[in-house]
């Protein structure tokens, strides 16, 4: 199972960018929490939105970015979607999705269950 991670980047405070996430189609995507996780130097990796596709389990957000990132899926496209706005100086990280079959998008985020399977990583930078 391979996980694709584009669209990172430098921006300025207060801006935008849209993480995507890309699973290897011969996986069964429906199966898998698709999660996004961030690790800033000397800090340690904290998950920062996962999702199901079962739409009864509610998508989960670390408080930090709750209002101003947004976490989207679509099936057809094995892709999941990171919008991140109002971006702040400590949104810097470098960023991976990861992801884990028959699980819930809290156990995976908070690694209560974590995730089997990482991207490369994607680096987000926030600065002027």
């Amino acid at each position: 199972l391979q996980l694709v991670e584009s669209g990172g980047g430098l921006m300025q405070p207060g801006g935008s960018l849209r993480l995507s996430c890309t699973m290897s189609s011969e996986f069964r995507f429906s199966a898998y929490v698709i999660g996004w996780f961030r690790q800033a130097p000397g800090k340690e990796r904290e998950g920062v939105s996962c999702m199901n596709s079962d739409s009864s389990d509610i998508p989960y957000y670390t408080d930090s970015v709750k209002g101003r990132f947004a976490i989207s899926r679509d099936n057809a496209k094995n892709t999941v979607y990171l919008q991140m706005d109002s971006l702040k100086p400590e949104d810097t990280a470098d960023y991976y999705c990861a992801a884990e079959p028959f699980a819930t998008a809290r156990s995976v985020c908070t690694m209560n269950r974590p995730p089997g399977y990482w991207g490369q990583g994607t680096q987000v930078t926030v600065s002027l």
